[in-house]
């Protein structure tokens, strides 16, 4: 505050005090013929015995009984002559816009979500906020303090935001993975919820905004790897990831030297090459009845792409010639086998040309044609 004979005003060098007192303690001692001075940007509130008498807007006032209502009672009969005292105080109100206030989760909001069931969500973002009504604020906000700042009135608006949020949240999103296309329309209706609970304050909501919703890093994890499986397919990403762990066990030399690095790196390998083959086992699963028997013969190799794929006579990914296959079990079959090294099956004879099966007694292969000998 400014003092100066007669004239009383006060101005704001921080930039962040919503409400002043004049005096900042007790009550003061006003004259009847002082002037209160109030700016564009704030709002005064009058009080005496306790209780809110009157709010004065912009402009300059001269307190006399003619120009407000309120001081003829406090004049009265108790003083005489226009310079009669009074005390009472008055509270300034800055009622512009307190932009860069931050709101965010202490502890995670525990979400539903439809594909990764219960996730641990964590939001933060910005607000604004504006006095609307001077005097039910400085009653239910500020009560007797001298200086009121944006940063105390800051943390207890925080924690009516993440409330009302969980709510939305439940309410308006069923996966995360929308939350990119929803965060505007998430925003706007938690501005027009939160709307009553600010203005009940005296406070106006002016802007609301949410920069991010997360969830925790173990979580972004595996979504990464679920892309990446997605982006690469099942076997090349496998094959990548046994690659990295053979990488990282032959660097990893504590503790066992050369045998335990052997030991990793079989184990690595194995590991990988057992999860290909699952992975990859039920991406190639037929479906439907007709497909029951297929899915349960092995998968092959194939020894030009090196793909997992069903026993055929060309390969499904690089379309070369397989090469004999047992029509039992898959297992590769050496040229002129007459059983299966895997399961014992009988195998028929073969075209020496063409790889085809040739049944019992044929003379010519029924696929090219050569003569059998």
């Amino acid at each position: 505050m400014v003092k100066r004979p007669d004239i009383i005003e006060w101005l704001d060098d921080t930039g962040r005090e919503i409400v002043h007192r004049v005096p900042e303690s007790g009550s003061g001692e006003f004259r009847i013929g002082s002037q209160l001075v109030v700016r564009e940007s704030q709002e005064a509130v009058f009080f005496r015995d306790g209780k809110a008498m009157d709010a004065l807007g912009p402009g300059r006032h001269t307190l006399t009984t003619q120009n407000i209502p309120f001081l003829a009672e406090l004049a009265g009969m108790a003083f005489a002559g226009d310079g009669s005292p009074f005390r009472a105080e008055v509270y300034y109100v800055n009622k512009k816009t307190f932009t860069d206030m931050k709101w965010g989760t202490k502890e995670p909001i525990i979400f539903r979500d439809k594909e990764l069931a219960m996730v641990r969500l964590r939001a933060f973002g910005q607000f604004s906020i504006r006095v609307s009504q001077s005097q039910l604020f400085v009653n239910k906000m500020v009560g007797t303090e001298g200086r009121y700042t944006a940063e105390a009135v800051e943390g207890f608006l925080k924690g009516i935001i993440i409330s009302r949020l969980a709510d939305l949240l439940g309410e308006s999103l069923q996966s995360i993975f929308d939350l990119a296309a929803k965060y505007d329309e998430i925003a706007t209706l938690g501005k027009a919820r939160l709307a009553d609970d600010f203005e009940k304050y005296g406070l106006q909501l002016v802007d609301f905004y949410i920069n991010a919703i997360t969830p925790p890093d173990e979580v972004q994890k595996r979504i990464d790897e679920r892309t990446s499986m997605a982006a690469l397919g099942v076997n090349d990403y496998m094959r990548y990831k046994t690659a990295t762990a053979v990488s990282d066990a032959a660097q990893n030399t504590a503790g066992g030297g050369g045998a335990a690095t052997g030991v990793g790196l079989g184990a690595g390998v194995g590991m990988g090459a057992a999860m290909a083959q699952m992975m990859a086992g039920s991406m190639f699963q037929p479906q439907g009845g007709a497909g029951q028997a297929a899915a349960g013969a092995a998968l092959v190799v194939c020894p030009n792409c090196s793909r997992q794929v069903p026993p055929a006579k060309f390969c499904p990914e690089c379309g070369k010639p397989m090469g004999r296959v047992c029509p039992k079990c898959g297992a590769a079959l050496a040229n002129g086998a007459k059983f299966c090294p895997e399961c014992g099956f009988k195998i028929s004879a073969v075209c020496p040309k063409c790889n085809a099966e040739i049944p019992q007694g044929s003379k010519f292969c029924p696929e090219c044609g050569s003569k059998i000998e």
